[in-house]
């Protein structure tokens, strides 16, 4: 683990944190979002964005300090936090964004990070290449080598204090993420932006967001600090920390108010459709959406950007008590039900639950069964590979139902789907103390077989009799043919 990022809690993959940001000196918890404030627009002053919505950092454009002279003498006289008039801590960026949106900037590596150094940055990004998702693969290769050439130049350049981003690009490439995660590990660097997600983001590609991330993150290892580049939608942000990420930036609360749009948890509705506000915050707890409507394009546009952020950090503070309590990943699921492409983020992010399932925590106050989706979480899983390290005796008895009060068994077990069998003695024990509902579908049903079937496997010798509430079809047939069954709606 890097020194400046200490790990408090855990729940799958996501986590509480501290950033130590020694040029700040302040110290920043994450999950955290980063505000972009554009040095040339404030729609929100900077110093409310700290005092009103607890901002903690934020980022703004260096390269856009950089080119516009009207500001940038201002800015290397003040520095950059007198400037914009915020004392905590600020990263900024380099002018990437620029480079992928028209192909060329008239900047180096070299020269952006002296330059971001010399207003004050806390934190600085290199001149890295965003490949775009669907590049060929030739191309990601090349620009990757490119992005590797500015985290050198980055790595050999006088910083001080100041942190320094270490990009990781590869466009859609889970190998290439990977490697590129492994490479900027290796590096001095200091914060780990996953690139090139906006596209992504953009066209709701949520399942494709979170393979990114799940190989950038393998190669970064568990104790680098991840940034999200270009993330900020409340709706995504649960998925996105239970994928492993711990800073996020984006424009959308701005750019999104600019075009009459307003963020919920559950997507994007638009202020001319809206009849009601379904948010208490100051700003829809104040006016109604009739009362923007006839506001002038200014003061509409700034009251939406004001409500589209206090719902961004309410999400993100319901994010982190859900790590305290251990209860991440059914904020997912919830989260999930919004929109399809979400629900597709969701599985993407189960298809890794043996990763997930190395820094979840053993032993949390529940586990609520209230999707199909739950049968894959990583507790269930978990559940599965610990079942050989139980000594089933020579006659079993597994059911759903009580014990039978006269029979031959030597012991009777429970089955509780999705996780399968297990003895009295772990009846209390987290997850099996899971709250699951009694109509059980097939998703639980098939993952309770694959218990039995691993209870079997680690138990050759064990005779197995197995009572279950009429499973379905594909959930029998996961079953060993050695293990006897009877259906308990079907007895008497």
């Amino acid at each position: 683990m890097r020194d400046h990022f200490e790990i408090r809690d855990h729940d799958a993959a996501g986590r509480i944190g501290r950033l130590t940001v020694p040029r700040a000196d302040v110290t920043v918890e994450t999950p955290a979002l980063l505000p972009v404030v554009n040095p040339n627009v404030l729609t929100i002053e900077p110093e409310r964005l700290r005092e009103e919505f607890g901002a903690e950092m934020l980022i703004t454009n260096s390269y856009i300090i950089r080119s516009t002279d009207r500001i940038r003498e201002r800015v290397v006289d003040q520095g950059l936090h007198e400037f914009l008039g915020f004392d905590g801590a600020i990263m900024t960026d380099s002018g990437s964004f620029q480079l992928a949106e028209y192909g060329d900037i008239d900047v180096t590596t070299e020269e952006i990070i002296e330059f971001q150094r010399r207003i004050g940055s806390d934190v600085a990004t290199p001149v890295d290449v965003p490949t775009p998702p669907d590049a060929d693969r030739e191309r990601a290769e090349s620009e990757l080598e490119t992005t590797k050439r500015a985290l050198a130049d980055a790595e050999a350049a006088e910083t001080g204090e100041m942190l320094v981003n270490g990009p990781v690009q590869g466009a859609t490439y889970a190998d290439l993420r990977e490697e590129a995660g492994r490479h900027a590990a290796a590096t001095d660097l200091d914060v780990f932006p996953v690139g090139a997600m906006v596209p992504l983001l953009n066209s709701y590609r949520y399942a494709e967001v979170v393979e990114a991330v799940r190989a950038a993150k393998r190669g970064l290892g568990p104790g680098a600090p991840v940034h999200l580049f270009g993330a900020g939608h409340p709706m995504m942000l649960a998925l996105a920390v239970a994928a492993g990420c711990d800073l996020f930036d984006s424009a959308a609360y701005a750019l999104m108010a600019r075009d009459g749009r307003y963020l919920t948890v559950s997507g994007t509705e638009h202020l001319e459709a809206l009849d009601y506000f379904p948010c208490s915050c100051p700003v829809c707890a104040d006016h109604e959406p009739a009362d923007l409507r006839g506001f002038d394009d200014g003061e509409a546009e700034r009251l939406l950007a004001e409500h589209n952020l206090h719902v961004t950090f309410e999400e993100l503070r319901r994010v982190k008590e859900a790590i305290r309590s251990g209860t991440l990943l059914e904020l997912v699921d919830r989260r999930a039900r919004g929109h399809p492409a979400m629900l597709d983020g969701y599985r993407a992010l189960l298809d890794h639950a043996d990763e997930l399932e190395r820094t979840d925590p053993g032993s949390k106050d529940a586990f609520f069964y209230t999707s199909r989706e739950a049968a894959r979480r990583p507790e269930v899983m978990r559940h599965h590979d610990r079942l050989d390290r139980l000594a089933a005796p020579d006659d079993l008895l597994l059911t759903e139902s009580k014990a039978p009060s006269n029979h031959a068994y030597d012991a009777v077990w429970r089955v509780k789907p999705p996780f399968g069998p297990y003895p009295p003695a772990l009846s209390e024990t987290y997850p099996l103390t899971a709250e699951v509902p009694e109509r059980t579908d097939d998703a639980a049903q098939v993952a309770a077989a694959a218990g039995v079937a691993a209870l079997a496997a680690a138990n050759p010798e064990t005779t197995l009799t197995l009572g279950h509430d009429a499973w379905c079809d594909a959930a029998l047939a996961r079953l060993p043919d050695r293990v006897e069954t009877e259906n308990l709606r079907t007895l008497g």
